[in-house]
């Protein structure tokens, strides 16, 4: 039995039609149906009612299709939410002026990833089924890279850093999105569960038992300016610290400084 591993893509076929690999879909019988709007139509079933609401008979039930019609476009649902990251991630942010350091480059790649992921938490869900594969999210990977062109770091290095900081920040979301969706179930405004939380912990935290954690509630350090925002900042602080010292630790002298 022979293995073809060189012939052809890993990509659906809408995705290679996104890359300009191949032609697509001639359009069906139903004016108006088009990948595009199928796709919108899942963006928007996700973003009111989390990704496990979208099924291809949803969405066509949205556009106002047949199930099997959907299926001239789109092959099946794993393909459908590749669409769906493609179109919700778009296009990176500009780069930054030349002569950035490296440091504010990759904090501004990692904070618009951040943004991104926040507005559209259903991304959390999707499953990881292996690296970059649309024109958009190889764009990222392309952005993140270059923020690193001046360290010295080598190819391997490099791709370390960025799945490093990627993790992270999907983490960072993941957590955020997590606590976002607990505070719209209780039904309260974000500062009144969050003044609940505060009264929970305040009762349950016992002096003898947790002095530790009694210390920390004493001293605000929950306080909103230490909130999801600072914590973010704190973590990609560090990440940042430990890449300048693999930075110094290869020889690079000029990246060192950045």
């Amino acid at each position: 039995m022979s293995n073809n591993d060189d012939q052809g893509t890993w990509l659906p076929a809408a995705v290679e039609a996104a890359w300009g690999l191949r032609e697509r879909p001639a359009k069906g019988p139903r004016p108006g149906l088009n990948i595009d709007r199928i796709v919108a139509a899942a963006v928007a079933v996700a973003a009111a009612e989390g990704l496990g609401a979208v099924s291809m008979g949803r969405v066509a039930k949205e556009v106002g299709a047949s199930t099997m019609a959907l299926y001239r476009y789109v092959a099946a649902k794993d393909e459908l939410y590749l669409l769906m990251q493609e179109a919700a991630v778009g296009p990176p942010p500009p780069p930054p002026p030349p002569g950035t350091p490296w440091r504010e480059a990759l904090l501004q790649w990692a904070t618009a990833q951040r943004d991104t992921v926040l507005r559209h938490p259903w991304m959390l869900r999707l499953p990881i089924a292996g690296p970059p594969l649309t024109p958009h999210s190889v764009a990222w990977w392309e952005r993140g890279l270059a923020a690193l062109d001046d360290t010295g770091l080598d190819d391997g290095d490099q791709l370390a850093v960025i799945m490093l900081i990627g993790g992270f920040v999907r983490n960072d979301a993941s957590v955020n999105a997590g606590i976002g969706e607990a505070i719209a179930a209780s039904g309260l405004d974000p500062e009144a569960a969050l003044r609940r939380y505060a009264r929970t912990v305040d009762r349950l935290v016992d002096q003898g038992r947790h002095p530790r954690v009694r210390r920390v509630l004493n001293s605000q350090a929950l306080s909103e300016e230490n909130g999801p925002d600072g914590s973010f900042l704190f973590g990609m602080g560090r990440i940042l610290d430990g890449v300048a010292e693999l930075v110094r630790e290869r020889g690079s002298g000029a990246g060192a400084c950045g």
